[in-house]
């Protein structure tokens, strides 16, 4: 199954927020952005603008650099365990 950056991207804000202890709609209200349009960000289910990525990433008070790096190792880590598997 092939991954989809929009659900690693996802993950990432998700697992960002949680780590922060910070609920959506306090992020949503930070980000300037409806908390059904985050809610669908994080769950992978809409591509979200370079803008809004900016946005939610200074509501989390992390570098959009750092959040794209962790979409990277997430990638790594899915070809990893899919050549792993295709062995």
């Amino acid at each position: 199954m092939a991954l989809l950056a929009r659900e690693l991207l996802g993950e990432v804000l998700r697992s960002e927020r949680i780590s922060q202890g910070r609920t959506l709609r306090e992020v949503s209200l930070a980000a300037r952005v409806s908390l059904g349009y985050l809610s669908e960000v994080e769950r992978g289910q809409k591509e979200a603008s370079s803008e809004l990525l900016q946005s939610i990433s200074q509501a989390l008070g992390v570098p959009l650099s750092r959040i794209f790096a962790a979409v990277a190792e997430r990638f790594s880590e899915a070809d990893l365990r899919e050549s792993a598997l295709a062995a």
